[in-house]
């Protein structure tokens, strides 16, 4: 009876080897699969969605390359200073008795904070019907917009590309970061669609009665717009992006996809293809994502010497 058990012993010792190996195996490529987004939430086999909630991913890839941040010169510490801080309260509804009111506080840095002070309505109480589950993780803030230094790096961009204010441009690219977290969506998402849209001129209007920095429709959309006192508030930025990105969101959330929602959005929804525009957009934001991470690869130091050049 001894000798038989051993016997069998010995004859499934290679095949417990190889499952014990499959299994190593296996880990690693799940973990490989889980980070393979780089930060962009667009890796073509991201599982963190699928596996753990999106917070935890961030936590690997905040920032490109954010958990250096920690060993940043002090110069570089030094580029986000108080007067760069936004502490933005958003007012959100409350589900647990009428007429009561949440309220959701965010500190975060934008180049001019003095927008976070202006008295708009937030549009959250909308957009927070849409379930994140229903959006397209590309879609979803990859808080590379969250370093200073990066928005600087895009208001370059814009401002040398579209020959703008520096003043505005700066309004406008807090203002986009600031809707951004009210909303919960890219900001460099929103970036790309009011580059393709109006060349961030707020005050461009198409023949189909697009307007504002969004180009949103202010014939079909009225009621959104009644939010902030009508239509004639759509050329305002802070409002039409606020009213764009909510109608971005909500689209991208129908159509199942950030393609298919850029095509509803430009209003293809019934046409064969949208005439290039989702292809410009996504051009338009991997070229904003490209110079981001860049910025934050370029800024790595270790004891304070850089990491990278």
């Amino acid at each position: 009876m001894l000798s038989a058990k051993d016997l069998l012993a010995h004859a499934m010792a290679p095949v417990y080897r190889v499952i014990n190996g499959l299994l190593v195996v296996t880990v690693f490529m799940v973990v490989g699969l889980w980070l393979s987004g780089n930060g962009t939430n667009a890796g073509a086999f991201d599982l963190a969605r699928i596996l753990v909630p999106d917070e935890a991913r961030h936590i690997v890839w905040s920032n490109g390359f954010g958990m250096l941040d920690q060993y940043k010169t002090s110069e570089n510490v030094a580029t986000a200073s108080d007067t760069d801080i936004a502490s933005v309260i958003y007012q959100k509804s409350g589900h647990h008795e009428p007429g009561l009111t949440s309220v959701k506080q965010q500190t975060i840095a934008l180049l001019m904070p003095s927008v976070a002070q202006m008295q708009v309505k937030s549009i959250s109480h909308l957009a927070d019907r849409i379930p994140t589950s229903k959006v397209d993780p590309q879609a979803l803030d990859s808080n590379l917009m969250g370093s200073i230094q990066n928005q600087r790096a895009v208001a370059d961009f814009f401002e040398k590309k579209y020959n703008l204010d520096r003043n505005k441009i700066e309004e406008y690219v807090s203002n986009t970061i600031l809707i951004a977290k009210e909303v919960n969506i890219d900001p460099i998402l929103l970036l790309a669609v009011i580059s393709v849209e109006s060349n961030f001129n707020p005050n461009t209007r198409s023949q189909a009665g697009a307007e504002g920095l969004m180009q949103v429709m202010t014939s079909v959309h009225r009621e959104k717009y009644a939010l902030y006192g009508g239509t004639q508030q759509a050329v305002k930025p802070e409002v039409n992006i606020r009213v764009g990105a909510y109608i971005l969101k909500y689209l991208i959330a129908t159509a199942g996809s950030l393609r298919n929602g850029l095509k509803y959005y430009v209003g293809a929804a019934n046409a064969e293809d949208d005439g290039g525009y989702a292809d410009k957009v996504l051009a338009e934001r991997n070229r904003l994502i490209s110079l981001c991470q860049t910025k934050s690869m370029n800024r790595l130091t270790l004891n304070g010497k850089p990491l990278r050049s």
